[in-house]
């Protein structure tokens, strides 16, 4: 079987970490992940302290397995959610889109596993100074929120640059993909596009048709000029954003015009102005298929690679 310093290390029988998604990493997906033998992930994402203290017991309704909890912390509501996370004595938090060094010694007192999520090799080594347990290094391929790097250049630098456990994401989908990280010197991928398309994704159907579509030019980057760059699927919404960059649109300008797209495109199922986030690796995904039975391809197709691999090189 399939197993690595994550496994031991979140208590999980498969190497696979769902992402935190803004409004899809829900209790319905996350129990489905850690069901499976995964490490499903709730993502706060902007929601209110109350929303993320019932998914906290939803999720506990649903699986006796390990799950964590991602926090944005450029959240308006960061201070009250991390103060529910505490009280509700979550195992495991994974943090974007800042810094956690203010939330790191009460999560480490509290003996919380501390997982970021980073985008280069310095954010890396700050955040194991800080002690973290270990980092997710995610490549510019990845669906949302991204950096500058691929995931092929930035996980093997990461790697060498730290000594705690590094998890791989962006552009990860099936087998060959975990595989792919694992000769990087990865211990495990985190997964969201291709987690987002499963059955027990509370995503609209329309946004999920819509990845089913795709092809390997299908996404679009918006957003570079406000320095918080973002990876979607176009469509009317990207051009026009694209446009009002171009035009020298301030980044307070655009940032307005692109407030609830996310959840309009993914949950109310507008792919026409709804913001509609997914990887580059959309175009592999054309089913939509059960959350366990995605696990269990993922972890067939590794196991059958790393053996044939085995068998070419007379290992």
């Amino acid at each position: 079987m399939l197993k690595t310093a994550v496994c031991d290390l979140f208590g999980i029988k498969h190497p696979v970490i769902q992402g935190g998604m803004a409004h899809l990493g829900t209790a319905e997906l996350v129990s489905a992940v850690s069901n499976a033998g995964g490490l499903g992930i709730i993502g706060t994402g902007f929601y209110e302290p109350d929303w993320v203290r019932d998914q906290i017991r939803r999720t506990r309704e649903q699986t006796n397995n390990p799950f964590g909890i991602n926090i944005q912390l450029r959240s308006p509501h960061i201070e009250p959610v991390t103060r529910i996370i505490l009280e509700e004595k979550v195992a495991i938090v994974t943090t974007g889109a800042g810094d956690p060094a203010k939330y790191m010694p009460e999560f480490k007192q509290a003996g919380m596993k501390v997982i970021p999520v980073v985008a280069s090799v310095s954010a890396a080594k700050h955040m194991q100074e800080l002690g973290a347990d270990a980092v997710v290094a995610e490549g510019m391929e990845s669906a949302g929120h991204i950096g500058e790097t691929t995931t092929m250049a930035l996980v093997p630098q990461v790697v060498n640059s730290v000594q705690i456990p590094v998890i791989a994401a962006g552009g990860i989908a099936d087998g060959r993909g975990l595989v792919a990280a694992l000769a990087l010197g990865a211990r495990g991928v985190q997964i969201g596009t291709r987690f987002a398309c499963s059955e027990e994704s509370v995503a609209h159907p329309s946004y999920k048709e819509k990845v089913l579509e795709a092809h390997d030019h299908s996404t679009v980057i918006t957003g570079r000029t406000t320095r918080l760059p973002l990876r979607s699927l176009k469509n009317s919404l990207t051009e026009q954003f694209l446009a009002l960059e171009e035009g020298g649109a301030t980044p307070e300008e655009l940032n307005l015009f692109g407030q609830g797209r996310m959840y309009l495109g993914l949950i109310e199922g507008d792919i026409d102005d709804g913001s509609l986030l997914a990887g580059q690796i959309a175009g592999l995904i054309k089913e939509i298929k059960p959350v366990k039975v995605i696990i269990e391809e993922i972890i067939a197709e590794a196991e059958a690679i790393i053996a044939d691999l085995r068998k070419q090189t007379g290992g």
